[in-house]
């Protein structure tokens, strides 16, 4: 969460609030709604840091807010992390390694890893269709992101069927 953070305060200085609410606008119901106290402790970390500054801005009715400020040090780290490619296929693959060392130990048995792992991944596709069905067309952003997720998925599906074939 913390270069997203930094992403949105790149626009605009922000409260923790305005920060929750960008993110869920940005994003839309494909992006679980972050924490607002999870958002604070970060921005305090951020700031500790040395990545943000906060300006306390007096308020007449309220208690004053945080504004918070990308710092040079923070546009510095953002413009890396945009440069930087994102990681790419997981070659350690937590599930390959199950599925490889526990028939080994007699803990369990290949077909019941696959069939196992094959309905959770199945489950997740079917909460992912009934999430893209309640998204507006409009949501471009939230829209690409779940057609992401079930891609995803679907060679997720795909790479199970393989193992199948070839290890059990």
């Amino acid at each position: 969460m913390r270069l997203h953070l930094l992403a949105l305060l790149a626009k605009e200085p922000a409260h923790g609030y305005e920060l929750k609410q960008e993110l869920e606008q940005t994003f839309g119901s494909a992006y679980p709604s972050p924490n607002i106290g999870q958002i604070y402790v970060t921005l305090g970390r951020l700031e500790k840091d040395g990545l943000v500054r906060a300006v306390d801005v007096e308020q007449s009715n309220r208690p004053n807010k945080k504004v918070y400020y990308l710092t040079a040090k923070g546009r510095e780290l953002l413009e890396i992390w945009v440069d930087e490619p994102t990681e790419g296929p997981r070659v350690r693959d937590e599930f390959f390694m199950k599925l490889v060392l526990a028939p080994l130990t007699g803990i369990a048995d290949r077909m019941a890893l696959i069939t196992r792992q094959r309905r959770h991944y199945l489950s997740l596709m079917s909460d992912l269709n009934d999430l893209l069905s309640r998204t507006p067309p409009a949501d471009r952003v939230a829209t690409l992101l779940i057609e992401g997720a079930m891609l995803h998925l679907q060679a997720d599906l795909d790479w199970l069927e393989r193992c199948q074939e070839e290890l059990a």
